[in-house]
């Protein structure tokens, strides 16, 4: 019975996190399936006219005719749609408007881009979270805790866009140590990468380190007035030890989950940041094609994107559970 018990507990684990990731995965797709019809109504709905966009004002009316005809803007709402849609699903994301280029190619290349500068900016920001809301909990109520929480909640009060021009302000233009203009290349050596994504990465970070330092510091004090402390202070044990051995494990669940949360934020959070550093990503080139009403481009750039974030948020309720054994068990 005493073998028999636990082998079906982790057989009912299992099942239940397997249905959970499925019944997730269903959200998520569904939710795709909304994300893209907002996107696509709402770029629709955009005043002016695609095709005298892009042929500009002085296009005559059988010009500007024979492009609609050209790009199947004459098609109804719906019929373009689906058709977009049903190209997506077999990967192809169409022809770019303005360059006569399949999206697809570009697309996949800003992508990794883009992901690039958010996984340079997470393994920065992700450690020193960790670490401020750790001494924060240590020294709670002490002067360090009060000036830890000052400089991060002050952080997250500048917007990307000012704390960006103020990094350029001083680093490129004053001190000339970085540059301002982060392109990048594929074929380029991994060092002048990461030295192009530096002014970058310091505001993406700048943006995500107070909310992740400050959650990560409530769930250690959530955790720290737990009884099972009490008992564990009671019996000798150091603060540190106490707090590294007891009240950390178990503050883990709440902890990676808005760390995975302000991942998917970095997502959407680059969009302003790459326009502001020129940085050749998702976020760019999602701007750059607004500007020239590139419909095709904006969709595709917008579609990935919430796909992205869809699926970081799908990894956080998984970690969730995983780091919880209530919720393991379906309990």
């Amino acid at each position: 019975m005493s073998l028999t018990l636990p082998f079906f507990a982790r057989a009912a684990g299992q099942d239940f996190l397997v249905a959970l990731i499925a019944r997730r995965l269903l959200a998520g797709l569904l939710m795709l399936l909304a994300i893209s019809l907002l996107i696509f109504a709402g770029l629709n709905l955009l005043p002016g006219d695609t095709a005298t966009a892009i042929l500009g004002q002085s296009a005559t009316p059988a010009a500007v005719h024979a492009l609609k005809l050209k790009l199947g803007l004459d098609q109804p709402a719906l019929a373009r749609y689906l058709h977009w849609l049903g190209a997506v699903l077999h990967g192809d994301f169409g022809m770019s408007l303005t360059s006569g280029e399949n999206i697809s190619a570009p697309l996949w290349t800003r992508l990794k881009n883009t992901l690039f500068l958010a996984s340079g900016t997470a393994l920065v920001a992700v450690p020193f979270a960790l670490i401020i809301g750790f001494v924060s909990v240590r020294f709670h109520g002490s002067w360090l805790d009060w000036l830890l929480n000052l400089l991060t909640r002050s952080a997250v009060a500048l917007p990307e866009f000012f704390s960006g021009y103020l990094l350029i302000l001083i680093f490129s233009i004053t001190l000339a140590w970085l540059p301002s203009n982060s392109s990048v290349q594929m074929d380029m050596p991994l060092s002048e990468r990461l030295m192009a994504i530096v002014l970058p990465g310091i505001t993406l970070v700048m943006a995500v380190l107070g909310h992740m330092s400050n959650m990560t510091r409530a769930a250690l004090l959530n955790a720290q007035n737990s009884s099972y402390i009490d008992t564990a202070i009671l019996k000798g044990l150091s603060p540190m030890r106490v707090l590294w051995r007891h009240v950390l494990p178990n503050a883990w669940g709440p902890i990676i989950n808005v760390i995975v949360l302000n991942l998917a934020y970095l997502m959407v959070g680059v969009v302003i940041v790459e326009n502001i550093f020129a940085y050749p990503g998702l976020g760019q080139y999602m701007v750059d094609s607004i500007s020239k009403r590139d419909i095709p481009v904006v969709q595709g750039c917008a579609l990935v994107l919430a796909f992205v974030y869809i699926l970081l948020n799908l990894f956080a309720d998984v970690v969730a559970v995983l780091t919880n054994p209530r919720l393991r068990n379906g309990n």
